[in-house]
């Protein structure tokens, strides 16, 4: 994943009404902590950071450069985008969570994993899980893990433990843990014969309780 650079400016007032105030300005309230030092408040361009998180996803690795309120440079630290916190219903970025790293220091996240292909036909793939975690240098995370089921059978499993990792990347999610499932799908009268006794059950159900 590449490092991203970014122009930040720290934060003065706090709160709901201050947080308002940033976003209304174009920028996100963030925090970022880590390396035993004391919390920083910045804010964050809102539409730079949105693109950030579209191109490199959730887990980019910024350079943010601190301006001080004169717009002049106080500094450069080099950060994990650790927590991203959507507005429920309007979709915009409410706020951010930044971990500070250092080059050459190993984090842990959460990476997405990506089916490719098409399995064997009359079957039908679940996927258990949409991410796993591994621990890997802060400046290597991987931007997805690719997992093909082209013509893979009825009946397969892929385990994480079966994720080819990059070098140096440690597997943290249990290595037993399904990723994906590979079942025979129904066929078409065992599916009509599912929905016709679904139906009976509600008949009985209703005629038991007009009984009582």
């Amino acid at each position: 994943m590449s490092e991203v650079r970014l122009t930040v400016e720290p934060r003065t007032e706090f709160g709901k009404g201050a947080a308002r105030r940033t976003r209304r300005s174009g920028k996100i309230p963030a925090v970022l902590y880590g390396h035993g030092v004391d919390p920083r408040h910045l804010a964050l361009p809102a539409l730079e950071f949105a693109r950030v998180i579209r191109d490199n996803g959730q887990n980019a690795v910024l350079t943010l450069d601190v301006a001080g309120a004169n717009g002049s440079e106080k500094g450069t630290e080099l950060a994990l985008t650790k927590t991203v916190t959507f507005h429920p219903l309007r979709n915009y970025i409410e706020h951010v969570d930044l971990l500070v790293v250092r080059r050459g220091e190993k984090v842990t996240v959460d990476v997405p994993v990506v089916l490719t292909g098409d399995a064997a036909p009359g079957t039908l793939v679940h996927q258990d899980l949409d991410t796993i975690q591994v621990e890997v240098e802060a400046l290597h995370i991987p931007d997805q893990f690719e997992v093909s089921v082209e013509d893979v059978a009825a009946g397969t499993q892929i385990l994480a433990s079966q994720i080819a990792l990059p070098s140096g990347a440690t597997l943290v999610t249990d290595a037993d843990a399904m990723v994906v499932a590979v079942n025979e799908a129904p066929s078409e009268a065992a599916m009509e014969a599912g929905v016709d006794t679904e139906g009976a059950g509600v008949v009985q159900d209703q005629s038991a309780g007009e009984g009582e």
